[in-house]
């Protein structure tokens, strides 16, 4: 079957599953991931987008206005795919409550009278076709490539903001959207896990944090720099960090399940001398079309499976690491590798983990 037809699958054996009449998707996400790439949204930063999709055993509906139709028709092409449109004027309510009226209909966002299908949409959109997993590949070394180019392009005195322009230009040209564009500069990658660009300028110490959307796919890299030798503590943290995370790029295999992984990530972080760090900021989880679809937490009785993608990010106040890997049936590939880029080798039975290192600018 094809990636539409296989989802379509899925969807008609979810609405079997759950005893429903319809199935009813209004996040972006899920509308990129039903329609193999498409996009439905206006406001980069909504969750749910301009156009709803409505499956019944029987018909595919793409509810939207007549504002939308017309781009969803000649550049997405959705009405070749199959979607029968359903369109009213902007001015007036869309044709959701006709087309569900008297339907037991389940959601992936909350809707009157809806089951919620938010978390059986995200183990969905979690586990990718082959032709996903092409575009992950593309995505990955796009984004990689991204940050290799802003990084040494960094200088003292670019502001946050400047460089988070920058970071976000080297992307936007590939057509691929930072819908997360996170920069720390100095004393601001101590204080803050998710730092907001601001107008301070950079002394010494930078971290830069992308997470790029490109039809509907979500990647996740980040990478820092230091000008001058790195101080021994940054040294201690940078070596502990890249410890952590190379359990997790080595231990997420098929069959294991989250809560066993962050376990052996909670040990390694302990090992470190760092016991308590985890508890500052989530580890990541599975990846997709959201930039986590559901994290790994203690106790998780999910199980990792082949195809799927997850994006870790260990951290230890000042440091941090995070690539983007897809989980294959021999090994693991690291998806956002960034060659260009200082690395550290850490041991793992059988052989090593590579893992990014500071970038020190002498």
């Amino acid at each position: 079957m094809s990636e539409f037809e296989i989802k379509q699958a899925k969807i008609q054996a979810l609405l079997v599953e759950h005893h429903l009449d319809a199935i009813l998707l209004q996040r972006a996400s899920s509308f990129a991931w039903a329609t193999c790439g498409a996009s439905s949204y206006i406001n980069t930063a909504s969750t749910t987008g301009a156009a709803s999709l409505l499956i019944t055993p029987t018909h595919r509906y793409l509810v939207t206005t007549n504002i939308e139709a017309t781009r969803l028709e000649q550049e997405e092409h959705l009405a070749e795919q199959g979607w029968e449109f359903k369109v009213t004027p902007w001015e007036e309510p869309q044709a959701l409550a006709s087309l569900t009226k008297g339907l037991k209909i389940g959601a992936d966002f909350p809707y009157p009278g809806a089951a919620d299908l938010s978390a059986d949409m995200a183990k969905l959109r979690s586990c990718l076709t082959p032709e996903e997993c092409e575009r992950f590949r593309w995505l990955g070394r796009q984004c990689a490539a991204a940050m290799q180019s802003s990084i040494y392009r960094l200088k003292p005195g670019m502001s946050e903001f400047e460089i988070a322009a920058m970071l976000g230009a080297e992307v936007q040209a590939q057509g691929i959207q930072p819908i997360v564009n996170l920069i720390a500069t100095d004393e601001r990658i101590f204080s803050f896990r998710h730092p907001l660009p601001t107008s301070k300028r950079l002394e010494r110490y930078a971290m830069l944090v992308l997470c790029g959307r490109w039809r509907g796919l979500v990647c996740s890299i980040s990478r820092l720099a230091y000008f001058g030798s790195l101080p021994a503590d940054l040294q201690r943290k940078m070596l502990a960090c890249a410890r952590v995370d190379a359990v997790y790029h080595t231990i997420t295999r098929p069959g294991i399940t989250l809560g066993t992984v962050i376990e052996q990530a909670q040990a390694a972080y302990a090992q470190s001398g760092f016991a308590n760090e985890w508890r500052l900021h989530h580890q990541g989880g599975a990846a997709g079309y959201e930039s986590r679809e559901f994290l790994g937490k203690p106790g998780s009785t999910d199980p990792v499976y082949e195809g799927q993608v997850y994006a870790w990010n260990p951290s230890i106040t000042g440091v941090k690491s995070e690539d983007t890997l897809l989980v294959g049936e021999i090994s693991n590939e690291n998806l956002t590798a960034t060659p260009l880029l200082p690395s550290i080798n850490i041991a793992i039975p059988g052989g090593t983990c590579e893992r990014p290192a500071i970038l020190e600018i002498l």
